[in-house]
């Protein structure tokens, strides 16, 4: 798969997960929406209930930048059109990003009246891959 087509299969995902590490290497992953401009890729807390604001990603990708975003399609009764498309990057804590907090609005119905406003995952992705059946 081109890096191409894995960056469009990944733009048609709804949701992917993210994978962080902290300082010592242990992993975390968690669902996560986006939105995709190029080739980088934002996501924002959002004012759903939390206990905190500083979240475990977050802290990890200000420990160790370097993650992975998994996204996939899985139909039980077709395999001929599984895919999976990954995103290895760069991320970077921001405070705010209006221009993050405008494409995730565009992208997901249920931000139109609740932007995000929290802190912003800035991930620059350097490599694309992927497969399909």
């Amino acid at each position: 798969m081109s890096p191409e087509e894995a960056r469009e299969r990944f733009a048609s995902a709804r949701c992917v997960r993210l994978a962080t590490a902290d300082a010592g290497g242990k992993p975390h992953i968690v669902p996560l929406v986006f939105a995709l401009d190029g080739d980088t890729i934002y996501s924002a807390v959002d004012p759903k209930p939390k206990k905190t604001t500083d979240l475990k990603r977050l802290r990890n990708v200000q420990a160790n930048p370097q993650v992975s975003l998994l996204a996939d399609h899985y139909v039980d009764d077709d395999w001929d059109v599984l895919w999976w498309v990954r995103a290895d990057g760069t991320g970077t804590v921001h405070e705010s990003l209006p221009r993050a907090a405008e494409l995730l609005s565009e992208r997901y119905t249920q931000y139109a009246f609740a932007p995000p406003d929290g802190p912003v995952l800035e991930i620059a992705v350097q490599r694309w891959s992927g497969w399909a059946a």
